[in-house]
């Protein structure tokens, strides 16, 4: 959905990556992608607004973050499975298995995951089998298999690797149910059904998860930093060079999200800038998986370390009924060049006591996770990072996003 500015200063919801494409040259992208909407005014997170004297100024105080590239401590690198058609979700026959496929959600695995999860679960159920494979250990799939685990279902994940060595593992940990889910020409009406009905199940699940212990997910304040250039929508600033990316969480979420809040110079402790806040749901990702692999485990599931190199392979598990939730890894496994790489770095830095707000400004973002700080480059648009597949590290890039973001805080 193309931002509407009016909605600056109105009541209407706008999703997270709406906020930020607000702010001076930052695009709407992966990690913000339609990640949750605005916030309502009060204290969150340490964010502190002074309401105590009507007659003057509201102030909000950010604490500053203490950061420098010399604090990093992990550079990590995935890449996450986009389909241009969208995730790719469907039963299959094969070598006398029923194959449920279940992979491409592009940045939006860890966001659909439950919704799309239960879907995945229908289909496996509706065989009439009892025991089942679920093939990978990433978000969808170890979801999947958490689902079916409690319907008293016997499931057995098989992948070669397991948290935190999957590549969700490597995420930014924040809600983007649309980020890189589709280009726009496949977002038909039924599409859009069939993912508002995904997203809105994943979105009530994951309130069920807030307030347990070591917080495997949470509320997030994430504020947009303006300039005072408008940026365009990501989807406008490609127009007529490639096709736009579908834009649905605005469009289709908003009742479900709090309002945002504009903030302009003077109100708050970030200089000059405007800011837009609006809130969201950041994972933890090292306590959300602890939560997720201890559910399945209590719930009866096993787990085999094995490698797949082609459909063949499964003709070795004894289940008869297989859920391939390979991501990535099913462009080589199925010889699927449909699913197309699109690289996202994160650079890791320690945790800081007493900061739990994120930031978005000119092409970069700072998300507060409690295992670890996170910076990423988004770049100017949804295409950044498309079409490549290396997993190597790159340290310019890593300090380039904590460097943005530290120019907002004066020298300590």
């Amino acid at each position: 959905m193309r931002y509407n500015h009016d909605s600056l200063h109105t009541p209407k919801a706008a999703s997270a990556s709406s906020t930020i494409a607000m702010a001076s040259s930052i695009p709407r992208r992966d990690f913000l992608s339609r990640a949750g909407a605005a916030a309502v005014l009060g204290v969150l997170g340490g964010c502190a607004l002074d309401t105590r004297r009507p007659s003057s100024v509201s102030q909000l105080v950010l604490p500053p973050i203490q950061i420098a590239p010399d604090r990093i401590s992990a550079i990590t690198v995935c890449t996450r499975p986009f389909r241009a058609q969208g995730p790719r979700l469907e039963a299959e026959r094969l070598g006398g298995k029923t194959v449920i496929h279940h992979y491409g959600h592009g940045g939006s695995g860890w966001s659909l995951s439950w919704g799309s999860g239960y879907e995945a679960m229908k289909l496996a159920l509706a065989t009439g089998d009892r025991d089942f494979a679920v093939i990978g250990c990433g978000a969808i799939g170890l979801t999947t298999a958490v689902l079916l685990a409690r319907t008293g279902a016997r499931v057995t994940i098989y992948a070669k690797d397991l948290p935190p060595f999957t590549r969700s593992s490597w995420a930014t940990g924040v809600f983007t149910p649309d980020s890189r889910i589709a280009m726009a020409e496949y977002a038909t009406a039924e599409f859009k059904k069939s993912w508002n009905e995904r997203a809105r199940y994943s979105y009530r699940t994951y309130q069920s998860l807030l307030g347990l212990a070591d917080q495997p997910v949470e509320y997030l304040d994430l504020y947009a930093v303006r300039d005072g250039q408008a940026a365009p929508d990501s989807n406008e600033a490609n127009e007529g060079r490639r096709p736009a990316f579908a834009r649905l969480e605005s469009e289709l979420l908003a009742d479900l999200e709090p309002k945002n809040r504009t903030f302009p110079a003077g109100t708050h402790s970030l200089g000059s800038h405007e800011l837009i806040r609006s809130t969201t749901f950041m994972f933890n990702l090292s306590a959300y998986t602890h939560v997720l692999m201890s559910d399945f485990r209590s719930a009866g599931g096993k787990i085999e370390v094995t490698e797949f190199t082609s459909p063949a392979d499964f003709s070795r598990l004894p289940q008869k009924t297989l859920v391939n939730a390979t991501g990535y890894g099913a462009r080589t496994l199925l010889n699927d060049e449909s699913v197309i790489p699109v690289r996202g770095q994160v650079a890791r830095t320690p945790p800081q006591e007493g900061i739990h707000y994120a930031l978005a400004y000119r092409d970069s973002i700072f998300v507060p996770r409690r295992d670890g700080f996170v910076f990423q480059v988004i770049g100017h648009d949804d295409y950044y990072g498309y079409g490549i597949d290396t997993t190597a590290p790159d340290r310019v890039e890593a300090e380039h996003a904590i460097q943005t973001i530290q120019s907002l805080f004066p020298p300590a």
